[in-house]
């Protein structure tokens, strides 16, 4: 078993209640990651779901989550034909941290109109890009492997661009493929767009994030791209594509999060 996987297991308590642990893998500063926790959520919900296809996840996050135990409470809140509807809330030393609303649909939902109006990003290749380097305290560094595009990569060195863009490939460190939830980890893996031009003194926590998963990717590299355009009043936006090799859109995110000079 994978370590992302051995990091996802949840055990059921009752009908509506899962004992978790949230992992120190995955984070950034001692902080878990907001992607590996909307994965550990989504994970819980998909043991209550009967259809499983091209989630919605929206994550709220309320407050600040440790490594250590947590209880995921899952409650269904709607169903149809072609979609149900749950949400999730985790739990740290008797308080709600995050809570998630999930859409799941049914596998066989009919793709009757593929049309592009983007493409993919314009990055270079996998081997003439910028590893981002492994940091004490930066755990989710060691265990995925993220290349930037040169372009989008001098801020590691204080030069600083005037577009807050991300743009690069990720794959886990040991191989693992992507599925739905490790989709929703590579979603917020990259530093965030903001720090392209504002340098690597900033910091970013996330108040809402939210993932659209629509494909499974073909196997390799994910190839993806983040931008934030609007920076006032401490907040921004930073929006997200997630592409494969082949050259298929596997996810769009939205992230609204803080802007703080550390």
């Amino acid at each position: 078993m994978y370590l992302f996987d051995e990091d996802m297991l949840v055990s059921p308590q009752t009908p509506t209640l899962f004992a978790a642990v949230v992992s120190g893998n995955w984070s950034i500063n001692g902080i878990p990651n907001g992607g590996y926790l909307m994965a550990l959520l989504t994970h819980a919900m998909l043991q209550k779901a009967d259809k499983k296809s091209t989630p919605i996840v929206t994550g709220n996050f309320f407050s600040r989550c440790t490594p250590g135990e947590a209880s995921v409470s899952v409650e269904k809140i709607a169903g149809s034909n072609q979609f149900e509807r749950f949400q999730a809330r985790l739990f740290q030393e008797g308080k709600e941290r995050i809570r998630a609303i999930g859409t799941f649909a049914q596998e066989k939902l009919e793709c009757f109109l593929r049309k592009y109006e983007a493409v993919p990003p314009d990055i270079a290749p996998v081997n003439e890009c910028i590893q981002v380097p492994e940091l004490p305290a930066y755990s989710l560094m060691s265990q995925v492997d993220i290349r930037l595009d040169p372009r989008c990569a001098g801020w590691m060195s204080g030069n600083l661009s005037e577009k807050s863009q991300q743009m690069g490939w990720i794959a886990f460190k040991d191989g693992r493929p992507f599925d739905a939830l490790s989709i929703l980890l590579a979603a917020d893996a990259f530093p965030p767009a903001v720090m392209a031009s504002q340098g690597f003194l900033s910091w970013v926590p996330t108040i809402e994030f939210s993932v659209n998963l629509r494909e499974p990717p073909s196997p390799g590299w994910l190839r993806c791209v983040f931008r934030s355009r609007f920076i006032t009043c401490g907040m921004l936006e930073e929006d997200g594509e997630v592409w494969d090799e082949a050259g298929e859109l596997v996810a769009i995110s939205r992230q609204i999060a803080q802007f703080r000079k550390a």
